[in-house]
């Protein structure tokens, strides 16, 4: 049984349709892994015993029946602690929200629910999803898989945690920034950061709506689509066949390619050999669009992420951890015209972007230019805090500025992830280009 711990969700999800695994069995084994693991407070917020065997039991009876709900049916999962669960706190690793307790599941969580999958528990993050890194001292902060010593990523940190420790089959996050691709790429995971507005944010604690998004984080393509349509109430895209023979890829060295350290630098160029290898045509451009989207995102997104949680935060500013407070108040004394002004000059970059990579199945770069940052220099230094989370989140968050899909591959090399980008609503065809990249990587 501890095997399970360490397979697919979809490959959990075959076993149970066989009639090898049990969903009870299944459940019951992921959740005395959870409460014998040292590190499991600082990976579940809660963990919803009751509520999991339940689900199992439920699964389990159709399952014998002949009647599962979807190939996900039964397979235990866990949920970033911004997912309203009904009679379960739901506090955004902030401690502003202490004590917070939904009615109703999120809507992606009732469609998930619907689909079968068995809900583990809530899992910690950073405070309001306002970090990359993954360091919270108001709650808790998660292991990295890869370094004892060094912060996660976030803002998803504990999904990524609970996945990578074998803690739970998969977890689902949200990403702004990257904070699903970020603490996917540090944990050696896929993570798919799905476009805006395809998975509802109904019953989500919202960081910046404008550039909220969905997406799961797991240990293959396959369980991303899956997972994806379980979230949406719909069918997961054929994978089966997906090639990289004559698909056309983009480098963008504006922005994108810019201070790589050592690490990512060598495990991307090591990938792109694997990408060539497999017949994909790949080729370096320049876009400065990416460029005009990043000079803008300061503004917007604290601007937007302010204005949503100025009262609340104003209200007990003492709560917060200073550094993340730092940042929402960036958005203060934004003006309304300097809003409007700079969303007007994203739509411009975002339709030229569009523009330049058009005959580009996808753009390929490092997930992270930088690798995770030391956990005690992070609390220590104001400096390092500040300029690791810029640059942790600089390539991901090109992806929300600029409205596209995104997925995080592992490249072999710990911490080191593979992102491809595509056009906003391709997220089908991201998927079956990413299958055909995961082999190629393998």
């Amino acid at each position: 049984m501890q095997k399970w711990l360490g397979m697919t969700a979809a490959d959990l999800g075959r076993g149970i349709a066989t009639g090898q695994i049990d969903p009870v069995a299944l459940c019951d084994t992921y959740l005395a892994a959870i409460d014998a693991h040292p590190l499991r407070d600082r990976i579940f917020a809660r963990v919803t015993h009751d509520r999991a065997r339940g689900e199992a039991r439920a699964a389990s009876a159709r399952a014998k029946a002949g009647q599962r709900r979807s190939p996900l049916d039964g397979v235990p999962i866990s949920w970033k602690d911004l997912f309203d669960t009904a009679g379960i706190g739901t506090e955004a690793g902030t401690k502003l929200l202490a004590g917070r307790v939904p009615e109703q599941d999120a809507l992606v969580l009732q469609n998930a629910t619907a689909a079968g999958l068995v809900c583990l528990g809530k899992v910690h993050m950073s405070e309001i999803a306002f970090s990359g890194l993954g360091y919270n001292p108001s709650t808790a902060t998660p292991p990295c898989v890869n370094d004892a010593d060094a912060v996660p990523g976030g803002s998803s940190s504990g999904s990524t945690a609970s996945v990578a420790f074998g803690l739970a089959a998969a977890s689902i996050g949200s990403d702004t920034g990257g904070s699903v691709r970020i603490p996917a790429a540090w944990n050696d995971l896929v993570g798919f950061k799905t476009t805006h507005g395809r998975l509802s944010l109904e019953g989500v604690v919202p960081l910046a709506l404008k550039f909220d998004t969905i997406g799961p984080l797991c240990r293959s393509v396959e369980d991303a689509a899956l997972l994806t349509a379980a979230l949406e109430g719909s069918k997961a895209p054929d994978l089966r066949g997906a090639s990289l023979k004559g698909r056309r890829l983009a480098i963008v060295e504006t922005v994108l390619m810019e201070g790589l350290r050592d690490a990512p630098k060598a495990a991307f160029a090591l990938a792109v050999a694997k990408l060539e290898a497999a017949g994909a045509i790949i080729e370096v451009i320049e876009v400065p669009a990416v460029q005009q989207a990043l000079d803008v995102s300061g503004m917007l997104i604290t601007c937007e992420a302010y204005g949503l949680w100025m009262d609340v935060i104003e209200a007990a500013p003492d709560k917060m951890y200073e550094e993340i407070l730092r940042r929402f108040r960036l958005g203060r004394d934004c003006l309304g015209s300097e809003y409007v002004a700079s969303w007007a000059k994203l739509d411009v970059a975002r339709q030229a972007y569009d523009a330049s990579t058009a005959g580009y199945d996808a753009v390929i770069s490092p997930s992270s230019a930088i690798m995770p940052p030391n956990l005690k220099r992070l609390n220590t230094d104001h400096k390092y805090y500040v300029s690791e989370n810029l640059l942790a989140l600089r390539n991901t968050r090109i992806g929300n500025l600029l409205g596209l899909c995104g997925l995080t591959l592992p490249t072999g090399t710990p911490s080191c992830g593979l992102m491809l980008q595509a056009a906003p609503d391709m997220d089908n065809a991201l998927l079956r280009l990413g299958a055909a990249a995961e082999i190629a990587l393998a």
